[in-house]
């Protein structure tokens, strides 16, 4: 009989997540009903609901968590919808046929529905240093997490309390067990826990931290503000890779001009971009520098009128400087300026990409944007027409006329390419014409006369 009760243990045991050991949980959660949020089944997208309803009625806990829950509350329409469920990653795809499984530092469940997936993420337990499914570098940094618990001790392994808001398709209400209605009223972005300990388990939560209080208009809580100013080397520690894909997010969501400024204000900017960061520090004729100020409002509004932004140009911009700069230095050495410039490119994108992994087709992006300036000076002849056929033309006017804007550039030139390349193909061969009288460059052929011999000739 014992037997058979210890096979039955096994059989449970094996249908469970593993859970860590408990943390001390908040006995006063509070648990919102439908009619004290404004949440409502119809802003959710209908896959996320066919996940939490599916794994319902096979038996499993079910919440939309995290951002989607967030930017609900705020009446806004979430990018993604992420769940949390007690199934564990292998139970989750054996409920849906169409479910891959990702990720070493935490496993997770993505359902794909065509081009929309649902991310789904098993409870995470509590921390346990001695527990071999969760491995930490000797500064703190969580490698790799994959210990599985409770909602209760899910809660504490969130980042931020607004982050931290569970909404139960069981009964539509939003569970909280750590204040996170309160801060999203207050419109504060607070950490659940010790800050310096959380940002050292992951310090890219410092760059998150800026781009949640910019997107959301949150303040950051000054418990957290002052480890920011201490702790913002530990980015150093994050795989460049990583950063790239953070700083997309950074600067290309609408607010660059904001996070920038937040940034450098708790100096994280400068682990991301320190070149360009010194860069900033050099006055020209006792002004500061404002392309890439520029550059960020530009961005900004773009995204407003729903154009399109690329990276490319962008980050061309954040090194154009440290560019010229150190191309300026190679010109004084007697460099040729070509190879000046294109040493001096080389040189600043293999320090960059040691902070930010750019792709290479970025990098190449880059260099054909900066190699394409010095060929606008050029107005005469049959080169403005083929600069036009250049793939790189149209991003490379726009930085001319950024350049020209921010007074590194002559406007007389940006304001000639702007009626050039919008003029007929009569008007574009009347204005690169040289002027008369003006020396065409061309040696002119001269032909001598061949002189008269002395000598007589045999008939004479």
């Amino acid at each position: 009989m014992r037997a058979i009760l210890n096979f039955l243990k096994k059989i449970i045991k094996g249908n469970k997540a593993e859970v860590a050991p408990a943390t001390p949980v908040d006995t006063n959660v509070r648990i919102y009903a439908r009619s004290e949020h404004t949440i409502s089944r119809s802003q959710i997208s209908e896959n996320a609901l066919k996940v939490l309803y599916r794994l319902q009625k096979e038996g499993y806990e079910a919440y939309l968590v995290g951002g989607c829950v967030r930017d609900l509350l705020l009446g806004r329409e979430p990018k993604d919808f992420d769940v949390v469920t007690n199934a564990d990653p292998e139970q989750v795809k054996k409920v849906f046929r169409n479910c891959r499984l990702i990720g070493r530092r935490f496993r997770l469940a993505h359902v794909h529905f065509g081009r929309e997936i649902i991310e789904v993420a098993t409870f995470r337990g509590a921390s346990d240093s001695e527990n071999n499914k969760q491995v930490l570098d000797k500064e703190g940094r969580l490698l790799r997490d994959n210990i599985y618990g409770s909602i209760e001790e899910d809660v504490w392994r969130r980042d931020f309390t607004v982050n931290a808001l569970y909404y139960n398709i069981k009964d539509f209400s939003v569970v909280d067990y750590v204040h996170g209605m309160d801060d999203h009223k207050a419109a504060t972005l607070k950490l659940i826990g010790d800050p310096a300990t959380r940002f050292r388990e992951d310090p890219v939560r410092m760059i998150r931290a800026v781009r949640f209080a910019v997107k959301l208009g949150f303040n950051i809580h000054a418990d957290c503000e002052k480890p920011m100013h201490d702790l913002a080397g530990l980015l150093a520690s994050i795989p460049s890779a990583r950063l790239y894909d953070e700083a997309l997010k950074l600067f290309l969501s609408g607010y660059a001009l904001q996070t920038f400024e937040m940034l450098r204000h708790y100096g994280l900017f400068k682990e991301l971009f320190p070149a360009t960061e010194a860069s900033l520090a050099i006055e020209e004729d006792g002004f500061p520098r404002q392309l890439l100020v520029k550059a960020l409002e530009n961005s900004d509004n773009r995204i407003a009128q729903g154009k399109t932004v690329t990276a490319y140009f962008l980050f061309a911009a954040f090194l154009w400087e440290p560019v010229q700069i150190l191309a300026k230095k190679k010109l004084s050495r007697g460099d040729p300026e070509f190879i000046a410039y294109q040493e001096a490119a080389n040189e600043v994108l293999s320090r960059q990409v040691k902070s930010t992994a750019m792709p290479k087709h970025i990098t190449l992006a880059m260099r054909e944007v900066w190699s394409l300036q010095p060929k606008f000076n050029i107005r005469v002849g049959s080169k403005p027409s083929r600069l036009l056929t250049h793939p790189r033309f149209r991003a490379g006017y726009d930085f001319l006329l950024l350049r020209a804007e921010s007074g590194g550039a002559d406007a007389e030139v940006a304001e000639w390419w702007t009626r050039y390349h919008l003029a007929d193909e009569n008007e574009q061969r009347k204005m690169t014409q040289p002027p008369r009288g003006a020396a065409t460059g061309k040696r002119k052929r001269t032909y001598r006369r061949k002189p008269k011999s002395d000598t007589p000739s045999p008939d004479a």
